[in-house]
């Protein structure tokens, strides 16, 4: 597969040559388009030798061609458009996100982002002021209804001095982002997933609250994954320190009951509902307007919050999927599937937290998809890669499957 990789005018088009380098070991016909400004910062010659191709940073041929070639160069544009399976550009700098939002073609990177249908990915890197400028983020709304994959920047160091988000993103998500989109599948088209995601909390007081571990990481891989899989998504989170995915319906809450009003309030515009948000299973039955002191021990009296899954359960419409996480600790087996029989969900994602390198916090995991029949084990991966291995198998609930007498049955995948 061909893929054009394009490089505009940011310190980090440095990065450009590592990434190029990273597709190719995916067995990808990498081309590079660059922008005057990037050759500023890095050399066409550079790219050719890693590509073995020509690099294009104009729309015209080179001073005192003859009138073959710059008819040549005028359509080259149309030609790299039609034969590319992806575009990505990286780094992608405020000017040329501007520039794609607001529909400017006036040089070869900008013409080519026009004139093909082909999947855009893109990669920003800029100092932290020009990314958090609402420009800026307007720019990449607008881009992202245009189902633009953005790949956001990451913290820390910048070039200039400064420390915030701006800087490119690591290789391997920028290469992830580009693989996924190569290998789009819309098996989720048509479908509406409403996830939960994050760990509610229930205040103590004005300052202090109950609440749990939950990064949030593993409902919003899934939202990512739903929504690339051809899903509207609807996802309700909790507070996290997470970007919503593009694309998606952010609905913020921070207590059991806010999720559960905007849980109730959309379920009946779902087709699959994944609960996977660590909702607090206890609250305060009072909360103090004023700051707790200490002033030694306290007792301090909870009730139990509402059980949103139960609920979600008895409104559920024919056709309707729904799946529950559980969080367990010990004799993990029995308890998720206790709590499949108990709740009527059509699967539990059983989760086992006692393990400190994967779960809370992480970025990988390792779970058990739970149904009346089955536990299926997917081993330990990356929670994006988990997400899709969790999807298929909701996806396997719509079709026939082989029932296994024992639920204690595991299948290998």
């Amino acid at each position: 597969m061909k893929v054009t990789v394009g490089v505009s005018g940011g310190i980090a088009a440095y990065k450009a040559a590592e990434l190029v380098r990273a597709l190719q070991q995916h067995a990808l016909d990498v081309h590079v388009v660059m922008t005057d400004a990037a050759k500023q910062f890095i050399t066409p010659l550079t790219f050719a030798s890693l590509t073995g191709h020509k690099v294009i940073s104009s729309l015209w041929a080179s001073p005192g061609a003859g009138s073959e070639a710059n008819l040549a160069s005028a359509i080259e544009h149309i030609e790299e458009a039609q034969t590319t399976d992806a575009l990505i550009v990286a780094p992608a700098t405020a000017g040329v996100l501007a520039k794609f939002a607001h529909g400017i073609a006036d040089d070869f990177l900008t013409t080519l982002y026009l004139a093909t249908t082909a999947p855009v990915i893109v990669a920003p890197s800029m100092n932290v002021n020009m990314w958090q400028h609402t420009a800026t983020q307007t720019n990449l709304g607008t881009l992202a209804n245009r189902n633009v994959r953005i790949v956001p920047p990451s913290t820390g160091y910048l070039a200039c001095g400064m420390t915030g988000a701006g800087r490119l993103a690591d290789t391997d998500t920028i290469v992830e982002a580009v693989l996924a989109a190569l290998h789009h599948r819309n098996d989720l088209s048509g479908e509406t997933v409403l996830i939960t995601a994050g760990g509610t909390r229930e205040a103590l007081d004005p300052v202090r609250f109950l609440g749990n571990r939950s990064s949030g990481k593993m409902g919003y891989a899934l939202a990512e994954a739903a929504e690339r899989r051809g899903a509207r998504v609807i996802l309700i989170s909790a507070p996290t320190a997470l970007r919503p995915p593009a694309n998606c319906e952010l609905v913020p809450v921070i207590t059991t009951a806010e999720m559960r009003d905007a849980v109730l309030s959309r379920i009946d515009q779902a087709t699959i509902v994944i609960k996977a948000a660590a909702v607090a299973d206890y609250r305060p039955v009072t909360q103090s307007n004023q700051k707790l002191k200490r002033t030694g021990p306290r007792i301090i009296e909870l009730e139990p919050t509402e059980d949103i899954l139960t609920e979600v359960v008895a409104r559920r419409r024919v056709g309707q999927l729904i799946v529950g996480f559980a969080a367990e600790t010990e004799n993990v087996l029995d308890h998720g599937r206790d709590k499949l029989l108990r709740k009527g969900a059509d699967a539990i994602v059983l989760n086992d937290v006692s393990h400190e390198d994967i779960g809370f916090d992480s970025d990988r995991n390792a779970v058990t998809f739970l149904t009346r029949h089955t536990a299926i084990e997917l081993p330990e991966m990356s929670k994006r890669d988990l997400a899709d291995r969790i999807l298929e198998e909701v996806l396997g609930l719509r079709r026939p499957s082989l029932v296994v007498a024992e639920t204690e049955s595991v299948i290998e995948k």
